[in-house]
């Protein structure tokens, strides 16, 4: 039964907190702040110094041969579609149920988006819908590691093989991800296909406010996402500011204003140093999570394959199907806890009209109508529908989480 629109709820943050429980919060300390007080001291605060330090860190952290910092994660993708020269004309498989940026990026280089439908438990591409999508057009998989959990990179690099196409991994989420290649556990953005995507987001693990990286084996490709970030300038900042002889860059290619700021860099370079302890908390919390909510009937609970370790950056859980997911955020937050609704599809948003991507129904076909896409995309849809996000994030208390399941438990009967 719904609860009386007179009665308040009892909320958490009545005896936890104090205010609304955030869905995440970025972890800053002393040091942060001593790495950016360093970098205005210098008075070199753009691209430089900071970024070159953040970018080796950052590949030796991720066993990558080379990292390039860039602004964002929406950038990284873009530029790695467009150092392939994948554009008009051209088809990448990836999935509707990921953050819009992910097809977005496909679009910015005039290319279409094939979405191909996720695991239901893990909201990850399957693999074995990939090939269904496959056209004469396709030039790459762009595939997600979604809210940290790996995907199953061995099985979509047998099929890329086999097709001689180029993977590109969303890895917004999932700095710190580990998953085990033959009898050897390796950190997610070595990277396993052609070039990797990282995000520093403030929802993120590791944060500098905003940003991004890529990570390839590839020089050459390190070398054109160096152009691409920058205007297509040949020469860099730091090259010329600190040169002995009068030093004139060229344009070389059409480029984009996608450079890392040395005060971001900075904060980035202390988060990694982080990032082994902050993993380890967010791993006993999702634990804890896992252990408590299992008790309440008809949740899903996300779930680690026995060859993925997730970093755990968000914690997704799936409502009973009797339960209103709009009606049971809005209770949770009534009680003081901010939750999200399950990560969206691109394909039901209104920048996405017909023509602008396909997707392939169970044996082939393109799905062109709505009704087809919904039948050829559903579990993604029900992820979105039936999908809510908890609270984690480092220094979220044992008992703050044993309160939040308590609530869960029950806003999901005043929800029904």
């Amino acid at each position: 039964m719904r609860a009386s629109a007179t009665r308040r709820p009892a909320r958490l943050t009545d005896s936890a907190v104090g205010s609304v429980v955030p869905i995440a919060r970025p972890l800053f300390g002393d040091e942060e702040a001593a790495a950016v007080a360093r970098v205005l001291a210098s008075g070199w605060v753009s691209q430089g110094p900071e970024v070159m330090a953040f970018e080796r860190e950052f590949a030796a952290t991720t066993g990558a041969a080379h990292a390039c910092a860039v602004s964002s994660c929406t950038a990284a993708l873009h530029m790695a579609l467009a150092a392939l020269e994948i554009g008009a004309g051209d088809e990448v498989i990836t999935v509707s149920h990921s953050f819009i940026a992910t097809a977005n990026a496909v679009r910015y280089v005039g290319a279409r988006p094939v979405f191909v439908d996720v695991d239901p438990v893990n909201g990850n591409i399957l693999p074995d819908q990939i090939e269904r999508a496959l056209s004469t057009r396709t030039k790459a998989l762009l595939v997600v590691h979604q809210l940290g959990m790996p995907c199953d990179l061995p099985a979509i690099l047998a099929i890329a093989g086999k097709h001689k196409l180029p993977v590109i991994e969303d890895a917004a989420c999932a700095i710190g991800s580990e998953i085990r290649i033959g009898d050897q556990w390796q950190m997610i953005g070595r990277p396993h296909g052609l070039v990797a995507c990282f995000s520093f987001h403030p929802r993120k693990v590791v944060t500098t406010g905003d940003g991004g990286m890529l990570t390839t084996a590839d020089t050459a490709l390190d070398a054109r996402f160096r152009l691409l970030r920058q205007h297509g300038m040949n020469v860099s900042d730091r090259a010329r500011h600190t040169a002995a002889t009068v030093t004139t860059e060229q344009y070389e290619i059409l480029g984009y204003n996608y450079r890392l700021t040395d005060v971001q860099a900075a904060i980035g370079r202390v988060q990694l140093q982080r990032l082994s302890t902050m993993i380890q908390e967010r791993r006993k919390q999702a634990e804890l999570y896992d252990d408590l909510l299992a008790l309440i009937p008809g949740i899903g609970l996300p779930k680690e394959p026995d060859w993925a370790r997730s970093n755990w950056q968000t914690y997704s859980v799936r409502l009973p199907d009797n339960v209103d997911q709009s009606a049971f955020m809005q209770a949770m937050l009534d009680r003081g806890v901010s939750t999200r609704r399950g990560v969206m599809c691109t394909h039901r948003e209104p920048a996405y009209r017909d023509g602008d991507w396909r997707c392939a129904g169970p044996a082939g076909q393109a799905a062109e109508t709505a009704a087809a896409a919904s039948a050829a995309l559903a579990n993604g849809e029900m992820l979105q529908d039936r999908g809510v996000v908890l609270p984690l994030f480092p220094g979220l208390s044992e008992s703050e989480q044993r309160s939040i399941v308590g609530l869960v438990r029950d806003c999901i009967d005043v929800a029904r």
